[in-house]
C-alpha cells in the first residue's frame, strides 16, 4: 500500500501574448483504480492554430487514458501512442486547413504501485525532484540541445544561444520522423514532487529554484509563486504563455488515537 498521497495543482498566465496556447490537464483512469496522468502541451502555429493542436494533445491523452487498463496494456505503449495519434491528427487539421498547427507534450502517469512513467516530445520539460533536490529532467528536443550531444556546443555555450527555441522534434512536424522519448522511475516516496511545464516556465528558473519552491509550498501555492516570479523576471521582454502542473507526494496524515470512552450500542 502506498505510504503517501497525491497532492497536484495546474497554473497558466498568458504572459504578453494575444492568446493561450499553452494546455494543461490532470486525470484519472476509469479503468485502473489508482494511476493519474498529468499532461501538459505548447500549442504553435499562429492565432488559433498552435491552441487547437495543444487541445488536440489534451483530448488524446485523455481518450487513451479512459481507455487504459493495465492488465492489457503497458504505459510506456499507451504514452507512445499518445504522441503518434495527436500528431497524426494535428498533421490532419493543417490539410483541412490553411494553418501549420504544431505542439509540444509531456505526459506523467503514476501508478499505484510506486512507479512514475513519462514521455515527451519538444522543449516542454518534466522535472523530478527528491524533497528540494533535482533528480532528473528531460533533454528538450531542440537544435541546441542536438548540437551539444553531437559535441559541437559545450553545456555553457548552450545557455541562452540565440537558436535555443528551434526545434528539431514537435508534434505535427512534415519533415522528420517523430520520435517519443520515454522515461520511468520506481521506487516512489513521500518527498517526491514532478512538475511539468512549458518554456514560458523554465527559462526564467534553475533547477534549484523550482525544487525548492516545490518542495516548501502546496501544488496551488508553489503555482501563484512560480507564475508571479516569472513576470517578474520577463519584464523588459515579450513574455510566452506560462503553464505548469505540479504533482506532489506527501506523507499520510498520522492516525490520531481516540480514548475518549463511549456507550457500546446494544448487541442483537
Amino acid at each position: 500500500m502506498s505510504q503517501y498521497k497525491i497532492e497536484a495543482g495546474t497554473g497558466q498566465h498568458i504572459g504578453d501574448r494575444t492568446e493561450q496556447q499553452d494546455r494543461t490537464a490532470l486525470f484519472v483512469a476509469p479503468k485502473a483504480p489508482g494511476y493519474m496522468m498529468a499532461v501538459l502541451a505548447d500549442g504553435m502555429g499562429g492565432l488559433s492554430g498552435g491552441a487547437l493542436a495543444a487541445e488536440q494533445v489534451v483530448r488524446t491523452a485523455q481518450q487513451n487514458f479512459e481507455h487504459f487498463s493495465p492488465q492489457t496494456e503497458r504505459v510506456e505503449d499507451m504514452l507512445d501512442t499518445i504522441g503518434r495519434e495527436a500528431h497524426t491528427i494535428i498533421n490532419l487539421t493543417a490539410f483541412s486547413s490553411e494553418k501549420q498547427p504544431h505542439s509540444t507534450m509531456v505526459v506523467l502517469v503514476l501508478t499505484p504501485t510506486g512507479s512514475a512513467i513519462w514521455a515527451h516530445v519538444g522543449d516542454s520539460r518534466l522535472y523530478r525532484f527528491d524533497g528540494p533536490n533535482c533528480a532528473d529532467y528531460t533533454v528538450d528536443h531542440s537544435l541546441v540541445e542536438k548540437l551539444v550531444r553531437e559535441g559541437k556546443l559545450t553545456k555553457e555555450e548552450a545557455k541562452g544561444h540565440r537558436l535555443s527555441n528551434l526545434l528539431v522534434n514537435v508534434l505535427g512536424h512534415t519533415t522528420t520522423n517523430l520520435y517519443v522519448t520515454i522515461n520511468r522511475y520506481d521506487g516512489l516516496k513521500a518527498g517526491d514532487s514532478f512538475l511539468l511545464c512549458s518554456d514560458g516556465l523554465w527559462h526564467y528558473f534553475s533547477s534549484g529554484e523550482l525544487g525548492a519552491a516545490l518542495a516548501m509550498n502546496s501544488p496551488r501555492q508553489a503555482s501563484e509563486m512560480l507564475i508571479t516570479k516569472a513576470r517578474e523576471r520577463a519584464i523588459g521582454s515579450i513574455a510566452d504563455n506560462c503553464t505548469l502542473a505540479i504533482v506532489k507526494l506527501v506523507p499520510l496524515p498520522s492516525e490520531v488515537k481516540d480514548y475518549t470512552a463511549k456507550k457500546m450500542r446494544r448487541a442483537v
